[in-house]
Order: C-alpha cells, then structure tokens, then sequence
C-alpha cells in the first residue's frame, strides 16, 4: 500500500499541469495518507488508480461519484497493469451498489467469471491508461 501511494503521488507530481494542480502546493503542503492495516507488503498495489484518483479529487476539490469503484496498480507513467480477484472485487462493488467499476484492460479475460448477472448490472470500463 506504501509503495502505490508513493507511485500515485510521483505520478501526479509528474503530471501536475495536466491535473490542473499548482507544483507548490506539494512544497507547501504534506500529504498524509493513512491506510489501517495496508503495512502488508503484498497488500495495496491493485489500489493504485483509486489513490491516485483519491489524491487528485483531494487536490483539486473535483468530487469522485460514489457510485464508481476503481481497481487496477499505477505505474509512474500512467500504465494501468493487471490485478487478481477481479471477481471478487466485482461482486463486492455489485453488493456496495456501484454502477460503475474501472478496471485494467490486462483483466478483460477475467469478465468472464464474474456472475452474469453482475455484469448486467455493472458497467465495466476497461483502460490501459490512466488518463482514460
């Protein structure tokens, strides 16, 4: 988890301009995350573009609708990579009343398993970028 809010933040901080965020706003501001019980080294990484989209949302007073959920690792240049228990996370999304999930194009042969009536429920929007 450590590790993806480092790569989200220097994500950001390296895209600033494009996100609309003043660079000193880095300088002059710290930037707490806190993730209860994220200190598991394996945990988190598929939370990467929620981070990221979390930070930016913070930062620039831009509101993320409640009725999306987002799922998929950053890379420092917006790469979008693979994540495991897609199905799990569907049905967890689909229970939490989500419209909407985002996730990795690398995933698109998982959809398969998730219930089908889950993903008559559920949009599923597929991205290789995070900029899509």
């Amino acid at each position: 988890m450590k590790e993806s809010a480092h790569i989200a933040l220097n994500y950001i901080k390296s895209n600033h301009k494009k996100f609309g965020i003043d660079l000193e706003m880095f300088s002059q501001n710290g930037i707490h995350i806190h993730a209860p019980e994220g200190a598991t080294p394996k945990e988190g990484p598929s939370a990467g573009i929620a981070l990221t989209s979390a930070i930016i949302s913070a930062l620039t007073d831009q509101t993320i609708s409640q009725e999306i959920g987002m799922t998929g690792e950053i890379t420092l240049h917006g790469h979008v990579g693979e994540i495991g228990g897609l199905k799990e996370k569907a049905i967890a999304a689909h229970r939490s009343q989500l419209k909407t999930i985002i996730i990795p194009k690398f995933n698109e042969k998982d959809i398969e398993e998730i219930p089908a009536e889950i993903q008559q429920e559920l949009k599923i929007i597929l991205v290789e970028e995070y900029d899509e």
